[in-house]
């Protein structure tokens, strides 16, 4: 008698959760975590919880019918060994700034601890060169910060200029007055 495969409801239920996080990520880094430790697992997880990115360990045959589900093309190859997704729905650069700030700062890469697979940004999957150039673009606030101090620049010089003006203006009227009272003592 040949055996049927039946996806069992719990199953189903991880790869609905697991699509949800994919086609809401707005930033999302697929991470390989072979021989991390809890303690430095723990503190990935809180500096990646303190810039709004979720962490999760998924396994890869969830992962690659979800991916498809949502119709995501170009995870499938990345799909081996151990697989954590890091990912956020307001940010797409925080997963992938916090995941290379902290490989980089703890040299989890280099050691092959804690390496990058693959990365999405807006539903495009991008290489791991992609995700370490995303993680050097400066955050939003950075960039808000950046504009606000332009839009200020010709602000703050008109009103330095025109009050260059009208110091020079009072200057010339004290000197005016000053001329007449020495006229008007002599």
């Amino acid at each position: 008698m040949a055996k049927t495969s039946k996806v069992t409801p719990k199953k189903e239920a991880i790869v609905t959760e697991v699509k949800g996080w994919l086609t809401s990520a707005k930033g999302l880094v697929l991470t390989s975590y072979k021989g991390l430790d809890v303690a430095t697992d723990t503190k990935l997880r809180s500096e990646l919880r303190a810039a709004g990115v979720q962490y999760k360990v998924v396994k890869n045959t969830m992962l690659r019918i979800a991916a498809k589900e949502a119709g995501i093309e170009g995870l499938d190859t990345h799909l081996e060994g151990t697989t954590a997704m890091a990912f956020s729905a307001d940010d797409a650069v925080a997963p992938a700034k916090v995941i290379c700030d902290f490989t980089k700062k703890n040299k989890l890469e280099d050691a092959g601890i804690l390496t990058i697979k693959v990365g999405m940004v807006e539903g495009k999957v991008i290489d791991v060169k992609g995700v370490k150039a995303l993680a050097n673009l400066p955050s939003r606030e950075e960039l808000v910060a950046k504009l606000l101090g332009s839009m200020n620049a010709p602000i703050a010089n008109c009103v330095g200029v025109l009050s260059a003006v009208i110091r020079n203006f009072v200057g010339v009227v004290d000197a005016i007055r000053d001329k007449k009272e020495k006229e008007a003592a002599a």
